[in-house]
């Protein structure tokens, strides 16, 4: 099983990028969401022989984030944001890359370890699979317990404004 592209939405998603990349961004995007102790965990359990150096030291930064007005208006800046970076090279060449939020540089590292694995042999991709289908039934369960709260409010109409 491998890791399949994410679905493009909306005006920021070129129609014209390759599925290699849109599974690259997916598998990104799920391992930036991953906790550090289930990947240190899995990286322990299944890649500790991988010999990696760091290609850039995990760093800690800001970054600008934009949000649109009603989630398709007009784009405004909400905000910064903390992330860590890290880059690593496999013993083979390969390179893996790795932005998370926050401030953890040992995630940052074991999300680039893993971006690199996907790259030279998609041997994570099971891995991977299973980070994705958790991530998507916890939004379905938070999107649940959004909607048990929904207010919808309404006007009556009153007599004398007919």
């Amino acid at each position: 099983m491998t890791a399949q592209p994410a679905p493009q939405s909306g005006s920021d998603h070129g129609s014209n990028i390759d599925p290699a990349t849109q599974a690259r961004q997916r598998w990104m995007a799920v391992l930036a969401r991953t906790d550090r102790a289930t990947l240190e965990q899995e990286w322990h359990d299944h890649f500790a022989d991988v010999q990696w150096s760091h290609l850039r030291e995990p760093q800690i930064g800001m970054v600008m984030v934009r949000g649109r007005a009603g989630g398709a208006g007009q784009r405004f800046n909400l905000g910064e944001m903390t992330v860590t970076r890290c880059a690593i090279t496999l013993s083979d060449g390969t390179v893996g890359h790795a932005y998370v939020k926050g401030r953890d540089p040992i995630q940052a590292q074991y999300a680039a370890l893993f971006d690199a694995i996907m790259q030279r042999d998609d041997g994570a991709s099971d891995f991977i699979d299973m980070l994705a289908r958790q991530q998507a039934e916890a939004k379905r369960e938070n999107g649940r317990k959004v909607a048990a709260t929904k207010v919808d409010f309404f006007t009556l109409v009153r007599g004398e404004d007919e």
